[in-house]
């Protein structure tokens, strides 16, 4: 497992934050870190984690959604998808 070093966002970078959140997170699924079927912490949570506004950490998730990543369960959380099963049962 390689490890990712922690999130720092330059700020003369001309990506949004929320982007580079979700790079970072994305990041740490690649490399096993965050492994399929695993609950992502809540977002409010991860704000505090990465010292991000809670809008920041939404944006990133819905970035991550649609990069087909991670899913959401109502009433259940957040979790990384499991890329090598083929079910879709995105919510």
């Amino acid at each position: 497992m390689t490890e990712v070093p922690p999130f720092e966002h330059d700020p003369e970078s001309a990506d949004y934050v929320y982007v580079a959140l979700a790079d970072h997170i994305q990041a740490r699924i690649e490399a096993g870190e965050l492994r399929p079927g695993r609950r992502l912490p809540a977002e409010r949570d991860m704000a505090s984690e990465y010292g991000v506004a809670y809008m920041t950490v939404r944006r990133a998730t819905k970035e991550l959604r649609d990069r087909g990543l991670i899913r959401t369960v109502v009433g259940k959380g957040t979790f990384v998808v499991d890329r090598s099963s083929s079910k879709d049962e995105e919510v």
